[in-house]
């Protein structure tokens, strides 16, 4: 019987290797579409666990999950890579109110930004200022800031199609906002939520004070996109309306966690790397779905896809599941400085951190001789409606590997209704659709598979995929 097994496998592999890469992207998708695990993975990390801001329990719950299940998978190594992380909790739930100079009061939805210090003990009430932009803060000068709430309302530009490219012209208010009106003597900052649409839905995300000594830090909220236009709306009408808000978060003492980390060595370049993750951190209002817990299940189940079909990697293969990309990259800033002092040659890292919607392809940081490579293969990703190959960003875990040589990748799903769900209370696991997450588990399976077998080097006369 032993001996019966060992010819089906040998045929097998032989079966595989003698497979063009069009057959064998074939069988990547066919597995993963029919047999995912994926989504299961999803569910439980979402439903079973939840939130999983960096330093709670949750975050160390999904740390023994996900390491157990990749344990499963019979993989050559399985670790957890200790990382000290920043703890910080929100508290009781956010209130906040718009106060008429008659003292009529409007309630309106708003969350603390991750790192904001809390409000007074009971909240603050002030005057509230309506800004755009740093500049416009600046002009006012201290005078006019000194003493008020300032209200950033700076919303993501609707006429780019590229909603990353969106958020990116606006998400400083939210990062910088408390530092830049803390230093003219503001009390308070609320920020315009970071999505596209209007809703009622306040979405949180990571600020900073930079180095404002301690006596100049305020406390920073989001408020809703509904609830930023009717705050807006009534200042245009009353320029004396006051603004209440209370909330009790607080920075605690750092605390150990850890990357998860699985690996397939290679066959014949075992010291040459390439790496798949996302970030098992999120933040706590959902349950991290889409943000980042989408990106992680894709990376496990790019292990276990080519496991499943039956492809031998050449080179090392390994899953990282970064821990604290959200507040503070820690994570990502220990894996490449471990990395760099075992002297590890990492030739191509992909992560997957832009939700579990349908994948449309992938952008790479690489050089133009070796993005002409890596753009060949673009026929065998046509028939499945992968057609973005694009040399830009790669992804926030994946970039401080980067080096003159190798390659650095995002998986790019449709971007469309990502920031719906960005750092908000919906971003929760009915709002993942099962086919979206498979096929983006099986497009970064398929790419891995590529790089694997004709490595980063630049393409050569005789060097041909296999049709």
């Amino acid at each position: 019987m032993k001996q019966f097994l060992g010819l089906m496998l040998l045929l097998l592999a032989a079966n595989i290797q003698a497979q063009s890469d069009t057959e064998t992207l074939r069988t990547i998708y066919t597995t993963s579409l029919t047999n995912g695990k994926s989504y299961e993975w999803l569910d439980y990390l979402s439903n079973q666990i939840g939130g999983r801001l960096s330093g709670s329990l949750n975050a160390e719950k999904a740390v023994q999950y996900t390491k157990e299940e990749l344990e499963k998978l019979g993989l050559d190594k399985v670790w957890l890579q200790p990382v000290m992380v920043p703890k910080w909790v929100r508290g009781t739930k956010e209130y906040a109110f718009i106060e008429s100079n008659t003292g009529v009061t409007t309630t309106v939805n708003i969350c603390a930004l991750g790192g904001s210090i809390a409000t007074p003990f009971g909240g603050i009430k002030a005057p509230v200022i309506e800004v755009q932009d740093f500049d416009e803060l600046k002009a006012m000068g201290k005078e006019k800031v000194s003493g008020k709430i300032v209200f950033f309302n700076r919303p993501m530009q609707a006429d780019l199609i590229q909603t990353f490219e969106a958020y990116g012209g606006c998400v400083n208010q939210r990062y910088s906002g408390a530092m830049e009106a803390g230093k003219l003597g503001a009390v308070g900052v609320i920020v315009r939520s970071m999505n596209l649409r209007l809703d009622d839905l306040p979405h949180t995300g990571s600020m900073s004070y930079g180095d404002l000594p301690n006596s100049q830090r305020i406390p920073s909220a989001a408020i809703s996109t509904n609830d930023a236009e009717k705050l807006s709306s009534m200042l245009a009408l009353d320029k004396n309306l006051k603004f209440f808000f209370n909330q009790t978060c607080q920075q605690l003492k750092e605390v150990q966690s850890y990357n998860v980390i699985g690996e397939i060595t290679g066959s014949e370049y075992p010291n040459e790397y390439i790496i798949v993750g996302g970030h098992l951190d999120s933040w706590d209002l959902g349950d991290g779905s889409h943000d980042d817990g989408a990106g992680c299940v894709q990376s496990m189940d790019v292990l276990r896809l080519l496991k499943e079909s039956g492809i031998k990697p050449k080179r090392s293969i390994r899953v990282v599941l970064f821990m604290n990309e959200e507040n503070g990259l820690r994570g990502a800033t220990k894996y490449a400085e471990v990395a760099k002092q075992k002297g590890e040659n990492h030739i191509f890292s992909l992560e997957s951190d832009a939700g579990g919607f349908t994948p449309r392809g992938f952008s790479f940081d690489c050089s133009d001789a070796v993005f002409n490579k890596i753009e060949s293969w673009k026929s065998l990703f046509k028939p499945y409606l992968i057609h973005y190959f694009e040399q830009g960003g790669s992804g926030a875990d994946v970039g401080p590997l980067k080096t003159e040589t190798n390659v650095c990748a995002g998986l790019r799903p449709d971007s469309q209704r990502y920031f719906d769900h960005h750092h908000a209370a919906n971003d929760t696991f009915e709002h993942v659709n099962k086919r979206e997450l498979e096929l983006g588990a099986a497009t970064m399976t398929s790419l891995v598979y590529l790089i694997d077998k004709y490595g980063i080097s630049p393409i050569s006369n005789n060097e041909k995929i296999k049709d």
